[in-house]
């Protein structure tokens, strides 16, 4: 038997790292549900709690004790850098922060790896479920160790939509809801669960066949798109363009509907 090469086994340690950083987190959000926490705003609707602070460090504090040259990009603190290494982190520690705080079970912890500026692993957790979504690229994405994949949906009118709205959904005009509308008209259903990551996930493992959403983070996306596209899922802007965690429109879908979603997005711009 052929030991493995040292890249797989440095992805089997990230997963790992990765994985315990998530499950360690989703603990302490799970604690302070029973204790209580603090609740303050950053903008009118957008809110932040001294859980996503307290799980933000205990990720923080398992990576570097694994891997204390790499780089971190989280939600609450920002970029971490360390000029020499070829990794990153990119970490929510609470996406749904607004769910959470109303006692709603929709949130998860979400941690994606980038090597060189591609992301290789995602690790997604969802506590209130024990759900985790795992991939490493060119492996194959998971849900608690069991392989996932896309629904085979080819036709808007059979399809499950998910999105979301960005904070500043009063205050600008780019906030989505002309594109909810039409697809509202499109499609078989369509939700808003209010977490991205696990948006991601659901497409990943069938139970939605498309997402859509504009303004979003680089924590919001990094580890799903990988557990997505390791689904066999496709990812790409409005446009149709290769999706980069580092832009703010992501369409995700089971790939039968993709053009049929892009289309639907691109109305607005179409000739009339």
């Amino acid at each position: 038997m052929s030991l493995p090469d040292e890249q797989d086994v440095l992805l089997g340690t990230l997963i790992s790292v990765a994985t315990d950083a998530a499950r360690q987190a989703g603990a302490v959000l799970v604690e302070c549900t029973r204790t209580g926490f603090r609740i303050e705003h950053k903008q009118i609707i957008n809110l932040v709690t001294d859980a996503d602070h307290q799980a933000e460090q205990r990720i923080i504090d398992v990576i570097h004790e694994a891997f204390p040259t790499h780089r971190v990009l989280a939600e609450e603190r920002g970029l971490t850098e360390q000029p020499l290494s070829r990794y990153k982190w990119v970490i929510d520690p609470l996406d749904g922060t607004t769910n959470f705080a109303h006692g709603f079970p929709a949130y998860c912890v979400s941690i994606g790896v980038e090597c060189d500026g591609r992301g290789i692993i995602g690790v997604i957790y969802d506590p209130t479920r024990d759900e985790l979504f795992t991939a490493q690229i060119g492996q194959g994405a998971r849900l608690n160790g069991v392989p996932i994949s896309v629904s085979t949906t080819d036709h808007l009118d059979h399809a499950l939509l998910v999105t979301g709205f960005a904070y500043d959904i009063r205050e600008t005009p780019n906030n989505n809801l002309n594109h909810f509308v039409r697809f509202a008209l499109k499609v078989q259903g369509l939700r808003r669960t209010g977490t991205a990551a696990l948006d991601l996930c659901y497409v990943a493992a069938g139970r939605f066949d498309g997402f859509w959403e504009v303004k979003l983070n680089p924590w919001d996306m990094a580890a799903g798109v990988v557990i997505l596209r390791e689904a066999g899922g496709r990812v790409t802007d409005f446009a149709g363009n290769p999706h980069s965690i580092y832009g703010q429109q992501l369409v995700a879908s089971n790939g039968p509907i993709h053009q049929s979603m892009l289309d639907v997005l691109q109305e607005d711009v179409s000739p009339s």
